[in-house]
């Protein structure tokens, strides 16, 4: 469960793995880990699969939900927010094991990026990852990463990521999901697949 994002000059990339896997199995290799919450939102998210998909469908029909009450959107940052305290609640009660990087661009403030943990530690950040292969998305972002990057500067980190988690992971997931949010929006970028789906 590898995902990775990173913030540049007016754009979010997030990357994530499409392995659906159980103990030594994999199920299948499409499976789109990064959510779109509304238009200018996406939730990259990695944990238990039925954590995952339950926790990511809430936070998002939350959202609609806001919007479609106020008639307003909510904020990447107030997003972001939401998604905490409702980890923060759920970790009283019936934790969630889910791991999320919310990605968005608000009109006049422009892209942000926030890790949450499955503690509801809430961080904005200019660049995150999580899973095994983060020890290496990490690295090579501290390495490549710079504030004001264009998009085929985020693209080409983001495939040296994927490129170092296929050859130095033994458990490496074989392909990825790339989507991106900019002013114009969230939206699928490219797929890097060294697998084909059956």
């Amino acid at each position: 469960m590898e995902r990775c994002s990173a913030g540049g000059d007016g754009f979010a990339v997030v990357a994530a793995d499409t392995s659906a896997t159980s103990s030594i199995l994999v199920h299948k290799t499409n499976e789109d880990k990064i959510m779109k919450l509304d238009s200018h939102k996406l939730l990259g998210a990695s944990g238990e699969p039925g954590d995952r998909v339950q926790f990511t469908e809430y936070i998002q029909k939350n959202v609609h939900l806001y919007q479609f009450r106020n008639g307003i959107p909510l904020t990447t940052a107030a997003a972001a927010n939401f998604t905490r305290g409702e980890l923060a609640t759920a970790l009283r009660k019936n934790p969630y094991n889910v791991n999320l990087l919310m990605a968005g661009y608000d009109k006049g403030i422009g892209p942000s990026l926030y890790f949450i943990d499955y503690l509801a530690t809430l961080h904005k950040v200019e660049k995150g990852a999580f899973g095994y292969g983060s020890f290496f998305c990490l690295s090579l972002m501290d390495r490549y990463y710079h504030s004001g990057m264009s998009l085929p500067e985020a693209i080409k980190l983001v495939d040296e990521c994927i490129m170092e988690i296929r050859s130095r992971l033994i458990v490496a997931p074989p392909n990825f999901l790339i989507k991106i949010v900019d002013k114009d929006g969230a939206r699928e970028y490219a797929w890097r697949e060294s697998i084909k789906e059956a």
